[in-house]
């Protein structure tokens, strides 16, 4: 099908040695794998020259494949605060790169992205691995940053920002999920 009649989503899984993105296009319930990869900054540059080239590498991804929308992950904090701030900037980069391309954001914890992947929020990298590839019909497992990528830009599709606004007339929401009142 043409991008005219879907919701092109990228997904993006930030990092300073490897960020994973990753595209799908949303087709009514379908999903459809678009393309997925890694953009690796040379680990030999100055921290300002990788940003600066994560930045221009995402917005090569993004003017190549043309996405209606997109979904970050949110760092988590770890037990190194430099680390974290590093992961930070990285993730700051990436989101700047969507923003700059106009592209409406959305942003979302790993416990989020695995519980829509996977169905829990403690999943390993591999069981994302294989529903990723088992809810876009992939022949293989992709890379674990890409396949981090996609599984964001799936969380985003399930979400009401990916889906648009939900009709919750008759339903209530308890604990998190939306609940049938009849």
């Amino acid at each position: 099908m043409s991008a005219e009649n879907g919701l092109r989503i990228m997904g993006v899984d930030p990092g300073l040695r490897a960020t994973g993105f990753g595209l799908i296009e949303k087709h009514g319930a379908s999903l459809d794998y678009i393309a997925s990869g890694v953009i690796r900054p040379n680990t030999r540059e100055a921290l300002p020259q990788r940003l600066q080239n994560l930045f221009l590498d995402l917005k090569k991804v993004v003017a190549n494949y043309q996405p209606k929308q997109a979904a970050v992950e949110i760092v988590f904090v770890n037990q190194n605060p430099q680390s974290t701030l590093a992961l930070g900037q990285a993730r700051g980069a990436a989101i700047c790169a969507l923003v700059e391309a106009n592209l409406p954001v959305g942003e979302y914890t790993a416990l989020q992205i695995k519980q829509a992947v996977v169905g829990h929020g403690k999943a390993a990298k591999v069981q994302v691995q294989q529903m990723v590839a088992h809810l876009l019909g992939l022949p293989d497992y992709p890379n674990p940053d890409a396949a981090d990528a996609l599984a964001c830009a799936i969380c985003h599709a399930h979400s009401a920002q990916g889906l648009g606004t939900l009709v919750t007339a008759g339903f209530r929401v308890r604990g998190g999920r939306l609940m049938f009142d009849g």
